[in-house]
């Protein structure tokens, strides 16, 4: 199932994603293996990025996120569902037509620390990027790295050094950068500031959205960090157990948030007010997150929705729009 969230911007959509899944398989025997499960990791999920805006993706830990962005990169291959590319459909390319279309799709990983090749210097892991699609020579490649390293805060005398002699916030400008040097036109962020310290957090985020500003860049960030998302954002969709649950524009998500998950998440952001602080209503969660082997029936929130009745383990909830442009999956609302 697939709902456009705003019609009126479709001429502006950058990737499509169609009911979208991606399983992992549970085997059993060490010679012979058999299939005994799946993981759910990602369970029907749709949804579309238009061009210039940052679309983050919310949620508790183990509820997908990162897989929904690999998968989207078809670094996983999806199990089923389809995503669009503009009108290039990535899911059904191979070999060299699906290489040609990762120049303008790039990725943020979550840890600087091991996503940097430690036999590497800074300038090789930046240029590696446009020595594997030959698009430029040595003095231009050499010149080209100068210029990504000082576009993201780094001296160009960082080309000569090696992550170990980096801090945590300069290698991942590092990996900014060596996400920029082929131009692309989507960067998927998976968590880019949760190894950081709280200091370097904010500065990464500016920078974020700087390079977004100049080079007319369009994000998927993934995060858990609300306060940092909706620095950020442009729409947020809440993800539980494989599924995104609300989808909207971010102030609509934190001002008016309508499905009991989103509520209970955002009543637990901490509000830099002590007299609202004290006053204010959290909403706890009852239970742990189900097995994602094994999600429950029907709304696979119900285990530990706050509102559910006998239904809501009988059938699946409805996605719909509750109101233009704010899309929730809840038939109790």
């Amino acid at each position: 199932m697939f709902e456009n969230t705003n019609p009126e911007n479709r001429s502006q959509t950058l990737v499509r994603v169609e009911n979208m899944t991606k399983y992992f398989p549970i085997t059993r025997g060490i010679i012979f293996q058999k299939e005994v499960g799946q993981i759910k990791a990602v369970d029907g999920v749709s949804f579309e990025i238009y061009k210039g805006e940052t679309f983050s993706l919310v949620g508790e830990s183990g509820c997908g996120k990162t897989t929904v962005g690999r998968t989207l990169l078809q670094l996983y291959r999806p199990t089923s569902g389809r995503v669009y590319f503009g009108e290039e459909e990535l899911t059904s390319m191979h070999g060299e037509t699906l290489r040609r279309m990762r120049r303008k799709m790039q990725m943020i990983f979550q840890d600087p620390y091991s996503s940097l090749d430690p036999r590497m210097t800074i300038g090789h892991i930046v240029s590696e990027p446009l020595e594997q699609h030959s698009t430029s020579s040595g003095k231009e490649r050499l010149e080209m790295v100068r210029e990504l390293l000082v576009k993201v805060g780094l001296h160009p005398y960082f080309a000569d050094r090696y992550p170990h002699e980096c801090s945590g916030g300069q290698r991942q400008r590092v990996g900014i950068a060596r996400a920029l040097a082929l131009h692309p036109e989507l960067i998927v962020c998976d968590e880019p500031i949760s190894a950081l310290d709280v200091s370097v957090q904010a500065q990464v985020v500016n920078l974020l959205r700087a390079l977004q500003s100049e080079m007319g860049l369009t994000y998927l960030f993934i995060a858990h960090d609300l306060s940092m998302v909706r620095h950020i954002s442009t729409r947020v969709g809440v993800m539980y157990l494989g599924r995104i649950v609300e989808l909207a524009h971010k102030a609509e998500v934190y001002q008016n948030p309508l499905h009991p998950y989103t509520q209970a998440l955002l009543s637990a952001v901490p509000v830099p007010d002590p007299r609202v602080e004290a006053v204010r209503k959290r909403i706890i969660l009852k239970g742990e997150i189900p097995s994602p082997a094994s999600p429950p029936s029907g709304c696979t929130f119900h285990t530990r929705c706050p509102i559910a009745v006998e239904d809501c383990a009988r059938q699946s909830p409805a996605w719909r729009e509750i109101k233009k442009g704010h899309w929730a999956a809840c038939d109790r609302i």
